[in-house]
């Protein structure tokens, strides 16, 4: 039973269009939310629960994991209890899941917020780029799409924003404290971040309920109706946004594949499903190997390392989330004008010149650094390593300590068990690097020790740790870049959000609703946003160890070479959809192949 209220149908399309827009929205804050967090989140991980560099990853990548888990079964979802149920039940997620990490006392609460929070965002994904799909006509289809991506990345901004603010207090708390003797200053710069970081995500709370309670008042998809037989339903949803006339055609339109289909089902294997499947699924997987989430992620931590301060850093964030916005603005209005597969062209051609760029920046000042293994093994004392850069240390390993600032850079591991620390000679509270086995080695939970009796486990064990001695594997010093530096880089890394905003930022959520045919729709979403979230995981839950140990220029590289295989798929197969509808798409694909 649908929410109808008697509204023209101009006033019920903008309605709809905004609270799909809080969905993205709510995406864009479950992607963006973590890079302001994060510098802060990694002083009370490191100090206060003693975490990891790889269980910090986790919780970066919970997000991501979460929408992985909720993409399994969010096309399954939307089909029993319908379009619009599923989109309350993916913002009421959200909510649930902000006081549960602004709370958090620990690791496992944090990891089990952000995991809420990801599976609201992986339902989100799927459901509401369907649910627009199917309820907008051609014409208004791929700016429907396009909307949702612009308040994806009003979200981004809002995130960063949210972050600035948070610098700057923490900023001021750090500079208060500054006179104070050294363990004080140490423990109100700490309670300086500490609140920053559950202010943040405080903030968020709002979008998330407003999304919910909106969500109540839509009508349900007109296809679903129809594909349940109800077309008097269907009929009444159509007049809500079209007149009498355009809604007797489309009707009529949709219900003729349906009556077709309940005669004789073609294959799930043949040609009019499996190859759209099949391109979306690359499209989705090379949209998430550019490495747009990660480096949205930990895009102030990039900065940082590439020279800017932590307000200027800050200060990029925020321009550059306002830059994805204004592009996706350009992209809103030539999305169909111009069509996809254009926009696609360009798109992957920006971004491939700009990661390269990236990498070659951070190679040149990576060559700077210099190999001090032997000097920092010899401090390692009893299975463990404590090192504080200051004027003695950096004339031991080789610096001086009245130049330029150095960062140390330390990979170790006890057994399987590896981490990655970083610190640098300007941090104002000095804190030393340490490694120990308790932090490192860390015990399975009651459902990890589950999994391992049953040797589903993938995680190394425990036991296999505990005995392990310390071995200290790379360490690198070398200066920090200079600030003009930092901001090439992110001249750099504007042109790769600016590139991605125009083309596949909007693209692919239309790739993603146009190309699945109505009958596989819902699941082949499903699969295809899997695949993509399972892509994104994976790049940003090996990002720090990868950048700790080979650099950040082997990321950027990496993403570039995967951007080429992007623009060459969607230069030569993906079909142009501009102006059709999804039933016209569907007929596309079914046609015989031509000899």
């Amino acid at each position: 039973m649908t929410a109808a209220l008697p509204r023209s149908p101009a006033w019920s399309t903008r309605y709809l269009l905004f609270i799909a827009g809080m969905g993205g929205l709510l995406y864009g804050i479950d992607v963006g939310i973590i890079a302001g967090a994060l510098p802060y989140l990694e002083s009370t991980a490191a100090l206060a629960w003693k975490l990891n560099a790889q269980q910090l990853s986790f919780v970066v990548a919970a997000v991501l994991l979460g929408s992985v888990l909720s993409s399994l079964f969010a096309g399954l979802l939307a089909d029993i209890v319908g379009r619009r149920p599923a989109m309350v039940i993916s913002g009421a997620l959200f909510v649930a899941s902000i006081p549960l990490i602004a709370l958090a006392d620990g690791y496992v609460p944090l990891l089990a917020g952000r995991l809420l929070q990801g599976v609201s965002g992986g339902l989100i994904g799927v459901i509401v780029p369907l649910y627009l799909a199917e309820c907008l006509d051609a014409r208004r289809r791929g700016r429907g799409a396009a909307l949702f991506q612009l308040l994806l990345t009003v979200g981004l901004v809002a995130a960063a924003l949210i972050g600035l603010v948070q610098a700057r207090s923490v900023q001021t708390a750090t500079d208060a404290a500054s006179a104070l003797p050294e363990a004080a200053r140490a423990a109100a710069v700490l309670a300086a971040k500490d609140r920053a970081w559950r202010g943040i995500f405080w903030m968020c709370l709002t979008p998330g309920v407003v999304f919910t309670l909106g969500s109540l008042l839509l009508a349900e998809s007109p296809r679903w109706l129809a594909r349940r037989g109800r077309l008097d339903a269907a009929r009444a949803v159509l007049l809500r946004t079209r007149s009498p006339d355009v809604a007797a055609r489309e009707l009529d339109e949709i219900a003729r594949p349906q009556a077709a289909a309940a005669r004789a089902a073609d294959p799930l294997l043949s040609r009019r499903y499996v190859l759209p499947f099949l391109l979306a699924c690359l499209i989705l997987a090379c949209n998430q190997a550019t490495g747009i989430n990660s480096v949205l992620a930990y895009v102030v931590n990039i900065l940082n390392r590439a020279g800017l301060s932590g307000a200027s850093a800050n200060l990029a964030d925020v321009l550059l989330k306002v830059l994805n916005a204004l592009m996706t603005i350009v992209a809103v209005l030539l999305v169909d004008r111009k069509g996809r597969r254009f926009l696609l062209m360009v798109g992957t051609a920006g971004i491939v010149v700009s990661l390269f760029a990236v990498g070659l920046l951070f190679r040149a000042n990576e060559t700077q650094q210099r190999d001090v293994l032997a000097q920092v093994t010899q401090r390692a004392h009893d299975d463990g390593l404590s090192v504080r850069l200051d004027a003695p240390t950096l004339r031991a390993l080789g610096a001086d300590p009245d130049g330029p600032p150095q960062v140390l850079t330390v990979a170790y591991a006890y057994g399987p068990f590896t981490n990655v620390a970083s610190i640098r000679s300007d941090d104002p509270a000095l804190t030393p690097l340490v490694a120990n086995r308790a932090d490192t080695v860390q015990p399975d939970s009651v459902i990890g020790a589950a999994f391992r009796r049953a040797h589903l486990n993938p995680f190394p064990d425990p036991a296999s740790g505990a005995g392990s001695p310390l071995v200290v594997e790379t360490a690198q010093v070398g200066p920090l870049p200079t600030a003009s530096h930092g901001w090439l880089v992110a001249l750099a890394i504007c042109l790769f959000v600016a590139s991605f905003a125009v083309g596949p930022g909007v693209c692919v959520w239309l790739a993603l609703s146009e190309l699945m045919p109505t009958r596989i729709r819902s699941n082949g979403m499903s699969i295809a946003l899997l695949i993509n979230q399972f892509v994104s995981t994976s790049i940003a839950a090996v990002f720090l160890p990868t950048v700790g140990r080979h650099g950040y220029s082997t990321i950027f590289f990496f993403g570039a070479a995967c951007t080429v295989v992007y623009f060459l798929a969607s230069a030569f197969l993906l079909p142009e959809t501009r102006g059709k509808t999804l039933e016209e798409i569907e007929a596309f694909f079914a046609r015989p192949a031509t000899k």
